[in-house]
């Protein structure tokens, strides 16, 4: 009963367009009073405490890191660089696009501020090539999914910290899956832009170009090299790996390339804050959400009611694979991992699945639902940018869905892909 009341309380405050994170607290407060099995101040303790941790201090530098580099010339360094080395060929712009937000995703750790990175700058460039507006947009909001899929990553903080997993092999563990989602894409860009006539800027690609691209980007391109190398060379946590990136993305905005003034460090930092406590509210109520989930032992419930389906491994997967895609539909990444975790992740350990490699299953699923409405953060974000209505995007969007579904399954049944890069260097 008191599981009833907790999610149809929170489905009424999302219906009534309650903001996902005061939706969860309100639910969760009105559980608590209605059923009286708890005292109040359980919500208060579970706001407060979930958010005291040391890893989770990870999620507001990389948040401000990506504000920084976004402002200080760095993605449009990046597309000079993936457009010397396929903006000639077929479709170049596009696979360009996406190799741009393969860079970033390198950087920022978010789907949406990666839409609003290199969206900004490729969607109207695409359109002044002769793409399709609800083509070009469409492909910036799928591959801004890959923000949180190639690392760093904010949602691959948040699964370590709720399941207990190691961060930095989660970041290494995502490298393949996002390289592997970001060449179907590519791929499946190159086939319509072939069908449709998009040909390539028509200049000659050479090996001095593209060597000028990369050195004028190379503080840039650096920004993975260290962020990754420090962690998993054990000179430091992906904590202060998040902050070695504010630091170094102040030093190239601010110093190197010149694009970053000192008057736009302020609404930086506004920006990056006010993000950041919309992150901790939902992680905060979430985390009290789950808290009361475990209590009404709901996680145990859910288990024994998967496995009385079949105790088949990939019927289980497949019935969870699904269910994400749905939740991903309608509720916040990050409150989704904090709230499922708990209860997935035994069920796919006492099925013979690695924490790490069900991490990147997790999150590839949620980072599809960047893209499927009616929540698809990445689709407003890219219809903000290019005015098209959210209606024309979700229908522009279906194939890119299709392909990362695809991906998806491809990543599932060989977990190698994920774990290959873990096993080498663990």
């Amino acid at each position: 009963m008191t599981a009833l009341l907790l999610f149809v309380s929170f489905a009424v405050f999302l219906f009534l367009s309650v903001p996902i994170g005061i939706a969860i607290g309100l639910a969760t407060l009105v559980t608590i009073m209605v059923s009286g099995s708890l005292p109040l101040e359980f919500l208060a303790q579970g706001l407060v405490t979930s958010v005291d941790s040391f890893p989770l201090m990870a999620v507001p530098f990389f948040i401000l890191a990506g504000e920084i580099m976004g402002k200080g010339g760095i993605s449009d360094r990046l597309f000079r660089v993936a457009n010397s080395i396929v903006g000639n060929k077929t479709g170049g712009f596009a696979i360009a696009t996406i190799l741009t937000c393969m860079f970033f995703a390198a950087i920022s750790g978010s789907g949406p501020a990666t839409v609003a990175a290199i969206g900004g700058i490729m969607i109207p460039a695409m359109v002044r090539q002769g793409y399709d507006k609800k083509f070009a947009t469409a492909l910036v909001a799928a591959a801004g999914s890959l923000g949180v899929i190639i690392p760093p990553s904010i949602p691959m903080v948040i699964y370590g910290v709720s399941g207990s997993v190691s961060i930095g092999n989660l970041f290494i563990a995502g490298i393949i899956p996002g390289i592997i989602i970001g060449i179907a894409l590519m791929i499946y860009s190159y086939y319509y832009s072939k069908k449709q006539g998009y040909h390539g800027s028509g200049e000659k690609t050479s090996i001095k170009k593209i060597g000028a691209a990369t050195w004028d980007a190379k503080w840039a391109l650096l920004v993975p090299i260290i962020i990754l190398g420090g962690i998993y060379g054990g000179i430091f946590t992906p904590t202060e790996a998040a902050v070695i990136a504010v630091v170094y993305g102040l030093l190239a905005g601010l110093l190197l390339y010149r694009e970053l003034k000192i008057k736009d460090l302020p609404k930086v930092f506004a920006d990056s804050a006010l993000t950041t406590a919309t992150i901790l509210i939902i992680v905060g109520a979430a985390t009290a959400f789950g808290r009361l989930l475990t209590v009404e032992q709901i996680p145990n419930t859910v288990a024994n009611a998967m496995l009385s389906i079949s105790e088949n491994p990939i019927v289980i997967i497949l019935l969870i694979t699904v269910f994400l895609l749905i939740v991903g539909c309608f509720m916040d990444t990050l409150a989704a991992i904090i709230i499922l975790t708990p209860i997935l992740l035994p069920i796919a350990v006492n099925l013979g699945y690695d924490p790490v490699h069900f991490g990147i299953l997790m999150i590839v699923n949620l980072a599809i639902g960047f893209i499927t409405p009616p929540l698809g953060v990445n689709l407003f974000v890219a219809s903000g940018i290019s005015g098209l209505s959210l209606e024309q995007l979700a229908r522009a969007v279906v194939p890119f869905f299709l392909v990362m579904v695809f991906t998806l399954l491809f990543i599932i049944f060989v977990p190698q892909l994920s774990l290959f890069l873990v096993d080498l260097i663990g």
